[in-house]
């Protein structure tokens, strides 16, 4: 039985999603003494951790800064908050992944099924162009540098990876965004490629993505 640990200074919170987590199947433990926060998460050893960003001491990015020293175990941050800054922080702080409140409890549970899942086949290195591709962390390295991506950017290389050099639709990457939860309109599409093409250049891989006029991305 995989076990969870939840950080999470409200109580009924706390208690409500251990008794979510443990109705699914899984094991759940929570904090409840926030002094020397990191220490207990990590002997608590969990195979998931489900962190609120609002704690007190150590706010949950700092956290997850420091858990991140000592281990590579999963962790979701959850938030109130909805600012895209958030969201770029808590993954550049190693999380992987990111849901916001008031959130659905069986999205929830997808999401932390789809986490342990990537977790679970993270031993299987990838690689594009001699850059590491960390699909548990979002990460992707040269050896010397680490650059987080966004879920959604993340979601875009890995759909672009297992195709490489053939052409991906637009329609494609939407459905791919969808199948995952995640809502992005057209422009928000454009965004997210574009900032995909700038980290892949900061690494070394200028031109990664060609675009073919009125066909879609190929990933060279």
């Amino acid at each position: 039985m995989s076990k969870i640990y939840i950080v999470e200074d409200d109580r009924s919170i706390r208690e409500e999603l251990a008794e979510l987590l443990r109705s699914s199947g899984y094991e759940a433990e929570y904090l409840t003494d926030f002094s020397d926060s990191a220490d207990k998460i990590l002997s608590a050893g969990a195979d998931l951790i489900l962190m609120d960003i609002n704690i007190p001491n150590l706010n949950g990015e700092q956290l997850l800064r420091e858990i991140r020293k000592k281990t590579d175990t999963p962790v979701i941050m959850v938030t109130s908050r909805t600012s895209e800054t958030d969201e770029v922080l808590s993954m550049s702080y190693g999380a992987d992944d990111y849901i916001t409140k008031p959130y659905n409890p069986t999205i929830l549970l997808l999401r932390i099924s789809a986490v342990m899942k990537r977790a679970a086949g993270s031993s299987q290195t990838r690689t594009y162009n001699g850059l590491q591709v960390n699909d548990a962390k979002g990460s992707l390295t040269d050896g010397s540098r680490e650059l987080s991506l966004t879920k959604n950017e993340m979601i875009i290389f890995r759909f672009m990876l297992d195709r490489q050099g053939s052409i991906v639709t637009r329609d494609e990457l939407m459905t791919a965004l969808w199948d995952n939860d995640e809502f992005v309109n057209d422009n928000a599409l454009t965004v997210n490629i574009s900032r995909l093409r700038s980290k892949l250049a900061e690494l070394g891989c200028e031109d990664a993505i060609e675009t073919r006029k009125k066909q879609g991305y190929i990933l060279k």
